[in-house]
């Protein structure tokens, strides 16, 4: 397990990083939006299937949910940055309460293996464990990576997970014009 300062120096070399994409308003809009600037700003990205799940703490409109993985040579923060920005662009408030509609919602959830507690950010994130929505596909895109502080595939974790409340109903929605390798595959592993 690596634990790294905010602030410590880092070389420029390929770390895989991995994010989850959620929307409950204009849900297919934003989430093209949204893959569309993460192409953009990192490059060719891989994406799980699209699920939609039930609201988590709050009544309200299903949500859309997605993993998408890319590799990045930049730091942590301004990664980060990257994504709120993103999610600011997408109409994201952040003035109401924490349970509630959301234009998008771009969760880091990876960093290469680093785990990180620091500055508001947790990383690995701990909603990996805790919700389907979030754990099936990422171990569509990363089943053979390993929970950085479980010592587990996110395949072994996702094949253990026992949560008979979520319901994960598979979307078809067409994304191959974000997601894929340079041969235009999706749902590859990085």
């Amino acid at each position: 397990m690596l634990v790294l300062s905010l602030n410590a120096p880092r070389k420029a070399t390929k770390l895989d990083v991995y994010v989850s994409l959620g929307s409950n308003i204009d849900r297919e809009k934003n989430l093209s939006r949204a893959l569309g600037s993460l192409k953009a700003h990192f490059g060719p990205v891989v994406c799980s299937s699209v699920y939609e799940s039930k609201a988590v703490g709050f009544v309200g409109a299903p949500f859309l949910n997605l993993v998408t993985g890319f590799e990045t040579t930049r730091d942590l923060i301004e990664v980060s940055r990257t994504l709120k920005s993103i999610e600011n662009k997408c109409g994201r408030r952040r003035d109401g309460p924490r349970y509630s509609p959301r234009t998008l919602d771009l969760d880091l959830l990876l960093f290469g293996g680093l785990v990180v507690r620091e500055n508001g950010l947790c990383l690995p994130r701990d909603e990996i464990t805790l919700y389907a929505f979030v754990l099936k596909p990422l171990a569509e895109v990363a089943g053979d990576k390993v929970h950085p502080t479980l010592g587990k595939s996110f395949s072994e974790l996702w094949r253990e997970f026992d949560d008979e409340t979520s319901s994960l109903v598979n979307v078809n929605l067409d994304l191959s014009s974000y997601c894929g390798d340079a041969n235009g595959r999706g749902h590859e592993t990085l």
